[in-house]
């Protein structure tokens, strides 16, 4: 990992761990919708979590990386939330979190376009 990438490496981490125990959840503790709520949460929770580590490889990647967490953490946030029970209303703040991907994703492409 490169040198100052150690918190982001970290939250990284933990949310790709997140994401294995929320897909587990979602095959073996929930049914319905729920259960398709963790399934969505843990997958793009896991790819966004891959990238982040991927851009923080890259110079100038943080800024790409801090999206994709951020993101993930919104989109899958909300999601989770509301396989949990909370109110259903969260699901309008869930496109919010896609935006932070998508951006995530348009800053990674620039970092590589520089290189």
């Amino acid at each position: 990992m490169r040198r100052g990438a150690g918190m982001f490496g970290l939250l990284a981490a933990l949310s790709g761990a997140l994401a294995v125990l929320a897909g587990a959840a979602g095959a073996h503790g929930h049914e319905g919708r729920a259960a398709e709520w963790l399934r969505t949460g843990a997958q793009y929770q896991m790819v966004h979590a891959v990238a982040a580590l991927v851009a923080l490889q890259m110079p100038k990647g943080r800024a790409a990386a801090l999206f994709f967490l951020i993101g993930a953490a919104i989109f899958s946030g909300t999601l989770y939330a509301m396989a949990l029970g909370w109110p259903r209303w969260l699901g309008a703040v869930t496109p919010i979190g896609g935006l932070g991907m998508i951006l995530g994703w348009l800053i990674l492409a620039m970092v590589a376009a520089r290189r």
